[in-house]
C-alpha cells in the first residue's frame, strides 16, 4: 500500500517512497539518528511529524498500521500513532512510550477533560498520552530527541567544590574523570569554574581543537547531547568542557541547565568542577548533580571556610559528602572533619608528596592509575557505580 500524493509535502513524498510495512526509515542512511516509528494515513498530520523528526535529527520509520514485522513496533524508541490510525493499532504487544498525536485541539490533553472518545481511543493501544499539535509541538520534539539518542538511565553525575581557595578540587576533579574514562564508561568532564585557569590546562589538552564555554554562553532549551559531546576536544580517553584562553565569560543559568541536561542524557560518567562561589549557573548545576564531594584540607581554617561553602551548597544539592584531604593539623583526622561539617565521610584523598612534580612535567593529576590519588579515584568509582547499579 502506498500513500496518495495529493496534497503532500516533499517530506511526505519521500515517506511514500518506501512501501508501508518494509520496514525501512524516511531520509536515507547517515542523515540522523534512529528515530520513532510514526503509523498514520493523514497527510498533514505526517507532514508535521516529519518536520519534529527532522527538527530532532530523527529519522522516522512511516507505517499505515501496525508493522508486519513485530520488532519494528517493540523495538522503536518511541511510537507515534495518529488518532486515524488508532482503530487499526488495537490488539498490537503494549509497550511503553507510545503516543497518541492527533492536530489542531489544544496541547498536551487533560484526562479529565477533552474529547472522551479520543481517551478511549488512547487506552485501547496503551498510550502514555496524548497530544494536540500544533501546541505540543516543542514538547514532543524534545521528546523524539531523547528517544533517538537512547535517553534512559542519566550518566552518574558528580560534582567537586573546594572548601577553601587551594583545596585540590580542580585536582580531583581531573582524577575522577580519568578514572572514569579507565572504567570503559563514556566521561565528559564538565570545568564550571571561569576563574580555575581551565581544566584543559590541567591536562595538557589545551591545544586540542574543539568547542568551548564561550561557545555555548547563548544555549537555550535543548542541547543535543550527540552533537554536545562530539563538538567538545577529546583528552586523556575522555570529552572535556573548559574555557578558551579569552576573557573568562560568565555562564548564564539557562545555559548552564542546557548543557548540563544534555551532557548527562547519554549516561556514563560526568565529572564537574564547581566554584566555591554559588551563583545562578552554580545553583542549576547543583541541582543536576547525583553526587558533590567538598574537598576539605585537614586544617582548622579550612573547616571553617568549608562550612560556608557547605551550607550553600546543601541547600540546593541532595548528597553532599566531604573528602579530606591530610596532612593533618595536630589532633584533626578525617572523621573529626566530617563530623564537625555534619557531612558523610566520602573518603581520605591520600598525601601524595610528588604530585607537584607530576604536575610540573605535564602529566595529569591522577593519570597514573597506580599512584595515590588513581587509586583513590578508582576506589571512589567501584563503590559509586556498584551503588548506582543497586538503586
Amino acid at each position: 500500500m502506498t500513500f496518495r500524493t495529493a496534497g503532500a509535502s516533499r517530506a511526505a513524498r519521500s515517506a511514500r517512497s518506501s512501501p508501508a510495512g518494509d520496514g525501512r526509515a524516511v531520509g536515507g542512511a547517515g542523515r540522523g539518528t534512529a528515530g520513532p516509528l510514526i503509523v498514520t494515513e493523514d497527510l498533514a498530520l505526517l507532514d508535521d511529524l516529519l518536520r519534529l523528526c527532522a527538527a530532532a535529527g530523527a529519522e522516522p520509520e512511516v507505517h499505515h498500521t501496525v508493522p508486519e514485522h513485530r520488532a519494528s513496533w517493540t523495538e522503536a524508541p518511541l511510537v507515534l500513532v495518529g488518532d486515524d490510525a488508532a482503530a487499526r493499532c488495537r490488539g498490537a504487544t503494549r509497550r511503553p512510550g507510545v503516543i497518541l498525536v492527533g492536530r489542531d485541539r489544544g496541547g498536551l490533553a487533560d484526562p479529565a477533560g477533552g474529547d472522551p472518545e479520543v481517551w478511549r481511543r488512547a487506552v485501547e493501544i496503551g498510550a502514555d498520552c496524548v497530544l494536540r499539535l500544533p501546541d505540543a509541538e516543542s514538547w514532543l520534539v524534545d521528546r523524539i530527541a531523547d528517544a533517538a539518542e537512547g535517553a534512559g538511565q542519566q550518566a552518574l553525575t558528580v560534582g567537586v567544590i573546594g572548601g577553601r581557595g587551594g583545596a585540590g578540587a580542580s585536582t580531583l576533579a581531573c582524577a575522577l574523570a580519568l578514572a572514569g574514562a579507565r572504567t570503559g564508561r563514556r566521561t565528559l568532564l564538565v570545568d564550571g569554574d571561569p576563574l580555575g585557569g581551565g581544566l584543559d590546562v590541567l591536562l595538557g589538552g589545551e591545544r586540542a581543537e574543539g568547542r568551548r564555554w564561550p561557545d555555548f554562553v547563548a544555549s537555550k532549551g535543548r542541547v543535543g547531547g550527540g552533537a554536545l559531546e562530539e563538538s567538545l576536544p577529546s583528552v586523556r580517553g575522555l570529552r572535556v568542557l573548559s574555557w578558551d584562553r579569552g576573557d573568562s565569560v560568565l555562564v548564564p543559568a539557562d545555559a548552564m541547565r542546557a548543557v548540563l541536561a544534555a551532557a548527562r542524557r547519554r549516561g556514563g560518567i560526568v565529572v564537574v568542577d564547581l566554584p566555591r562561589r554559588i551563583d545562578a549557573a552554580v545553583s542549576e548545576a547543583l541541582a543536576q548533580l547525583d553526587l558533590g564531594l567538598l574537598v576539605v584540607p585537614g586544617e582548622l581554617r579550612a573547616v571553617a571556610a568549608a562550612h560556608r561553602v557547605a551550607t550553600h551548597a546543601g541547600s540546593v544539592l541532595r548528597d553532599l559528602r566531604a573528602v579530606v584531604r591530610g596532612p593533618y593539623a595536630s589532633g584533626l583526622d578525617d572523621q573529626w572533619v566530617a563530623d564537625t561539617l555534619g557531612l558523610p565521610l566520602a573518603g581520605e584523598l591520600p598525601h601524595d608528596p610528588d604530585l607537584l612534580a607530576v604536575l610540573d612535567s605535564g602529566a595529569p593529576p591522577g593519570g597514573e592509575a597506580n599512584g595515590p590519588l588513581g587509586r583513590f579515584c578508582a576506589a571512589f568509582w567501584e563503590r559509586a557505580l556498584a551503588a548506582e547499579g543497586s538503586s
